[in-house]
């Protein structure tokens, strides 16, 4: 399905392609016969399908750029033909009357790259060797961005004023008369010289950010007034976002002062709304500002390429509290071993780090539990039909079959399921599922499909209009909260201009507003209709608590929802036995455990409809225990006393480097004074001698 998608949107790009060619040819060949109404035409047409593809289709024209028939040489060639045409019409004296067009073109041009070369300027000057936000950056000397077609689009900027010239000579060609061309030309002068000398006032001092030396200085002491004891550290790609932002609520709970430190611009935006204060620095040599600060240990949800370069920091601990827990072996990456501790949710984490051999020790394993899931609700929402989660984990890295229940089993699963008539069922695949094995997103849009077919076959009374307009207003007021309507032409000074400190109570009004929209959203749809669950909302948790049944794979959403203690059944798609299966993954020890061909669903709804025939209530409950830790005391106090041990620990290092330090000051300066006199004893002693010579 996919491919057969995709094909007539490739076939429409290369038609669009081969259209643009064939007016460049079509143009040059009435330019040069010539055939004046066909020349206007085809000159006409070649720009406005240009502009149309650089507005709507920039991509399809990145791929002519990359054979170096970029945007400047298009134009040229097309303003080119237009007066190679102009010199083949009767009626235009060349030197009297198209040499002043010529002239006027060439000055045109000349303003485009002085245009692009201020624009170039003006970006370098925008750019800080950090990015904020959540912080008062007012003293940088922020101020809004000039507009984007002058700064970062040259392309659209050359053939959007581009466009006077040429239906002036195109109106030159028809008349006959060079006045339309000047005019033409004289209205493009005017807008490029006009932008171009607006472009250069964010040049003078009073637009322009302070230069990387006065930044720095600016984030130095910026540190030092805002004192941060414990941060937050990530690096990743774009859709690895959701790693940091569940840690979010947690880091803004911790006790001191919570700080987040990230190594991409881009991800400045992807991190969820929240109070905390958030400094994104790229470069490796800024980052060491960090060492002179009061930050005394950083906590890293994943592993990243970049993380080895905070990690020189020899003044800051760190921790690893990874992105969620499973019995896969990536929960056991053998980086870990390069922190000073790895937090933990409880001894199920614990013993695996020492199965798994992979260099951690255990006295560096710290149980922390997992404050994030206090809104998971341990209540079951009762009612006509059973609710059912169905959250597979997506295909993984390493082509390992058990990862995911989507290739194998998950078909058969949802057509189980359906088959029911009393089941609602929730689908929420993982984001990333088809992004390294395209089997897997076959097999996710077959399931999808299924979804929407079995949805056709089934009917009843739906929410009136009112529940629209609650969830309307609900999402438009949770947009208001968790994002910033910017310009188009906003860039990163501009949005720390307006992402300046918050109001505070903005994490607890979130926290109200999200609760009121995901009432609203599940208010607007029919106790009957199934549900396909792909956007970012409603979360996972949201769907733990709308749901009285998860099933799922081997994978950290499984030891989240045991904290609800409902009924879960988990796919066995690795080739094992059942009894291999639960002895080789911990985690589904307390789950009914599904074939591919999906035998089990009926003993698991059965079990869910009636709790007295569940054979794993109690095994729910240790498990729970085992995996997550105990509920007493709470996680997030747990979580704060290992934030205080290892900042303790931190402490201790810097009171024994001074000490250090302190005692081999002394020293050097002893060693100093009698190099000094050994020095001038050696200096004397010929003086003396030559004296007496």
């Amino acid at each position: 399905m996919p491919s057969a998608g995709l094909a007539p949107r490739r076939i429409v790009q290369l038609s669009a392609l081969c259209a643009m060619f064939a007016l460049f040819t079509a143009q040059l060949i009435s330019a040069l016969i010539p055939a004046v109404p066909v020349f206007v035409a085809v000159s006409a047409a070649g720009l406005a399908l240009d502009l149309y593809l650089q507005y709507k289709q920039p991509g399809l024209l990145a791929l002519l750029s990359k054979i170096r028939f970029d945007v400047p040489v298009r134009q040229l060639l097309r303003d080119m033909l237009v007066l190679v045409g102009l010199l083949r019409i009767d009626g235009i004296e060349p030197l009297k009357e198209q040499s002043p067009l010529t002239i006027a073109l060439l000055a045109f041009y000349v303003l485009h790259f002085a245009c692009q070369a201020a624009a170039v300027l003006v970006r370098r000057t925008r750019t800080l060797p950090f990015v904020t936000r959540n912080i008062d950056a007012s003293k940088l000397g922020l101020t809004a961005a000039p507009p984007r077609i002058l700064t970062r689009r040259q392309g659209h900027r050359l053939m959007t004023f581009s466009v006077p010239t040429t239906a002036g000579l195109l109106l030159t060609a028809i008349t006959t008369d060079a006045y339309w061309g000047g005019i033409g030309l004289g209205i493009s002068l005017a807008l490029m010289g006009g932008g171009t000398g607006y472009l250069a006032t964010w040049l003078l001092p009073k637009k322009r950010a302070v230069n990387e030396q006065k930044a720095l200085a600016w984030l130095d002491k910026w540190l030092a007034t805002y004192k941060p004891d414990v941060a937050m550290y990530f690096s990743g790609g774009a859709t690895s976002a959701y790693q940091a932002n569940m840690w979010l609520s947690t880091l803004a709970e911790t006790d001191g002062k919570p700080l987040i430190v990230l190594r991409e611009r881009f991800m400045v935006q992807k991190i969820d709304a929240t109070d905390v204060p958030i400094i994104c620095i790229p470069k490796v040599a800024h980052l060491f500002a960090l060492e002179n600060s009061t930050l005394k240990m950083m906590l890293h949800p994943a592993n990243a390429a970049k993380t080895s370069q905070v990690l020189r920091i020899p003044s800051i601990k760190h921790a690893f509290i990874n992105h969620g827990e499973s019995d896969k072996l990536s929960s056991c990456n053998p980086y870990a071993k390069a922190y000073d501790e790895v937090w933990v949710a409880g001894p199920a984490a614990r013993e695996r780090y020492q199965l798994a051999d992979v260099g951690v020790e255990d006295k560096d394993v710290v149980e922390v539990g997992r404050p994030q899931l206090a809104p998971i609700r341990k209540d079951a929402p009762k009612g006509e039909y059973t609710s059912v989660l169905y959250a597979p984990t997506w295909e993984g890295w390493d082509g390992n079959p058990g990862n995911t229940s989507v290739v194998l089993a998950g078909e058969n699963i949802v057509r189980e399921l359906l088959a029911d008539p009393k089941v609602r069922l929730l689908y929420k695949p993982h984001p990333m599922t088809g992004s390294v094995d395209p089997r897997a997103g076959a097999a996710n849009e077959r399931i999808m499909a299924l979804i929407r077919e079995a949805n056709t076959k089934r009917s009843g009374e739906r929410p009136g209009a009112e529940a629209a307009q609650r969830l309307a207003q609900s999402t438009a007021a949770l947009d208001k909260l968790t994002s910033t309507d910017f310009r188009t032409s906003a860039d990163e000074l501009e949005r720390m201009m307006l992402q300046s400190t918050p109001d505070g109570g903005n994490s607890a009004a979130v926290e109200q507003a999200t609760a009121a929209w995901e009432e609203a959203y599940w208010a607007s749809f029919p106790a009957w209709e199934h549900q396909i669950i792909t956007d970012a909302r409603p979360g996972i948790f949201a769907c733990f608590n709308a749901s009285e049944v998860l099933i799922s794979d081997v994978s950290s959403v499984v030891s989240d929802w045991l904290s609800s203690e409902k009924p879960y059944a988990v796919a066995n798609t690795a080739g094992l036995s059942e009894a291999e299966f639960r002895e080789s993954f911990p985690t589904v020890s307390a789950a009914t455990i599904l074939t591919p061909q999906a035998d089990g669903i009926a003993a698991l709804l059965d079990t869910a409809r009636h709790p007295e025939k569940d054979p794993y209530i109690e095994a729910r409950v240790e498990l729970k225990e085992h995996l997550l830790g105990p509920s007493d005391p709470p996680s997030l106090v747990r979580f704060n006393h290992a934030i205080e041990a290892l900042s303790a620990k931190a402490d201790e290092r810097r009171v024994r480097m001074a000490d250090r330090l302190a005692a081999e000051i002394p020293s050097q300066r002893s060693e100093g004074f009698d190099d000094v006199a050994a020095s001038d004893d050696g200096d004397r002693a010929p003086a003396d001698d030559s004296v007496d010579a």
